[in-house]
């Protein structure tokens, strides 16, 4: 436009749009009650509208260009991202028809009934350790489902799940976005995994405080109710962010939550065989219920807790098998009868097209954009393989098969729609150039460089819904950035990422994945976006700012903290 204060308003629109409709615009349900923010499905599709209109008037984009943006987005959403979501939901769905949930239940207060040590044993630990092993919006599916199943209630699981998932997420699906980070910047793997692993352990430490507090004051409590299990928080982010600081600085980026997941769960289960909190935190209305299950648990034969956790076993197993990246290769090389495993398709009238230049790029070069149909190497396939070996194990009739593949169905079908229009959306800014708009605004900022690295991540995950495509997009401007300001480049790339672990919770993908997982009526779990959203922005830029302030300090206070490498 000729004005970069303009240009960087409009290129926003798309965003501002979407942010608006799902958790501003007011409307009334059938009963004349008032609410802000419309059905996640509806605000989608009309932020697409916009963003489509917006990239053919503003960067004059082909329409052709523009449309096959959206419609690759698209195709991602539901393939690899849905499918995660709808295989994890099928698994879930069979431990609830078989009845084994309620035995996983009972094992679990078996450790402790209290909520508290609950939210950091499920959404913290066993979140991250998924985070390791998959990534892409699955350890908020898996765990969110884990949650609402245990009692808590929908709107509650999806926020803790999506404040967890922030710490672990720089190292998630086995390192992929470090990884990504060091290809795209040229800058050393291991100098990358290093600098994020003394940057997030702080938040290791942070976010299991954080996380116990929003959930007893969600509930109205105090903060005597916080305090009383920092033993438990201690071990629990301690545990953590010294595996995590060990792994990512002695070993590489690919086992760190993995390796972090296992060890801080393992350090609570012991910690809870020796103390546990002396008044127990329920939620409202559960007390008698939780002290009859403590009772009951007793009911249940070893055998019988071993069975209704095998499931979760499988998951766990194939998750892991899954991320690995040796793995993927001996999948993606299969050929059935002339069935390829993985077909990659060049997308008409936009591969080769869209030419990526300074500062975003070294030099101006030609960006592909071809849609990887791994249908057997996808994370979403390996928990589906999880859950039919579930089924089979378990010895489900046919009736329930039935019930099972129903019921996902159903649950999934609102979703689906909403992650396809999300994605479209996303890759459609990615693809016209109106993200990149918004991140050059960012570079005018001088000497605040480095606390504006870590939000400019912030704002990349925001817009992509991926740490990883964060790092794609912004990873190399941040370098070349860097080298202007005479910053580090390795902390500043890295920043990227560890900056963007905080928007994770408030990507609309993230956001609409937590409301699948937790809501068994899909148009309650539509409606209930906007809520999410507004109970998760305040958590999200609070942890992005207090990423930029350590950033800041590592550049000019505590540059001895920057790991040595060469070039």
């Amino acid at each position: 436009m000729g004005n970069t204060f303009l240009s960087t308003l409009l290129a926003a629109v798309p965003i501002l749009t979407l942010l608006y409709f799902l958790a501003v615009h007011p409307h009334k349900d059938k009963l004349g009650r008032r609410h802000h923010g419309i059905a996640a499905p509806k605000a989608a599709f009309i932020a697409a509208i916009v963003t489509i209109l917006m990239a053919i008037w503003l960067v004059d984009m082909p329409v052709s260009s523009t449309l096959a943006a959206f419609g690759y987005g698209s195709l991602f959403g539901i393939m690899p991202i849905g499918w995660i979501i709808v295989a994890a939901m099928f698994l879930y769905t069979i431990t609830l028809v078989t009845g084994q949930f309620d035995i996983v239940k009972s094992s679990v207060v078996s450790l402790s009934s209290d909520r508290r040590i609950q939210t950091l044993l499920i959404a913290f630990s066993f979140g991250a350790f998924i985070e390791g092993a998959a990534g892409f919006g699955t350890p908020v599916a898996i765990a969110g489902a884990l949650m609402v199943g245990m009692g808590f209630r929908p709107l509650v699981a999806a926020v803790l799940c999506l404040i967890a998932n922030t710490a672990p997420v720089a190292f998630g699906a086995v390192g992929t976005p470090i990884i990504t980070l060091a290809n795209v910047t040229g800058l050393p793997e291991s100098a990358l995994s290093a600098m994020a692993g003394r940057q997030l352990p702080f938040f290791s430490i942070i976010v299991p405080f954080w996380l116990i507090a929003t959930m007893v004051f969600m509930h109205k409590g105090k903060w005597k109710q916080v305090i009383e299990v920092w033993p438990a928080i201690v071990v629990t982010g301690a545990s953590f962010a010294l595996t995590q600081f060990a792994v990512s600085n002695y070993i590489g980026p690919m086992l760190v939550d993995i390796v972090a997941g296992i060890v801080s769960m393992l350090a609570l289960i012991l910690l809870l065989k020796v103390w546990q909190p002396k008044n127990k935190f329920y939620l409202p209305g559960e007390e008698e219920e939780m002290k009859t299950l403590e009772v009951q648990e007793s009911q249940y034969s070893r055998g019988q807790v071993v069975k209704a956790w095998t499931p979760w076993a499988f998951l766990t197993l194939f998750v892991f098998l899954w991320g690995l990246p040796q793995w993927k290769t001996f999948l993606n090389s299969l050929n059935f009868f002339g069935l390829k495993s993985i077909y990659n398709i060049p997308v008409p009238y936009l591969d080769q097209l869209v030419f990526r230049g300074p500062p975003l790029a070294k030099e101006s070069a030609p960006e592909a954009a071809v849609y990887a149909l791994n249908w057997l190497s996808a994370a979403g396939t390996g928990v589906f393989f999880a859950a039919i070996l579930s089924g089979l194990f378990l010895r489900l009739s046919k009736e329930q098969w039935k019930l099972s593949v129903v019921r996902t169905a159903q649950r999934m079908k609102t979703p689906l729609i909403t992650i396809a229009l999300v994605l479209g959306l996303g890759y459609t800014t990615r693809y016209s150039g109106l993200d990149a708009i918004l991140g050059l605004a960012f570079t005018k900022t001088g000497d605040l460089y480095p606390f504006f690295a870590a939000m400019l991540g912030w704002l990349g995950v925001f817009l992509t819904g991926s740490d990883t495509s964060s790092n794609a997009l912004f990873g190399n401007m941040q370098r070349i950035t860097a080298d202007q300001l005479g910053l580090d480049p390795v902390l500043i790339a890295a920043s990227n990422s560890t900056g963007g672990v905080m928007g994770k919770m408030i990507d609309a993908q993230s956001i609409v994945v937590a409301t699948a997982a937790c809501y068994e009526d899909r148009n309650e779990g539509a409606n209930a976006v906007g809520p999410i959203f507004r109970a998760v922005i305040f958590h999200s830029i609070a942890l992005a700012v207090l990423m930029g302030v350590l950033v800041m300090l590592q550049a000019y206070v505590f540059p001895w903290m920057i790991p040595t490498y060469t070039l």
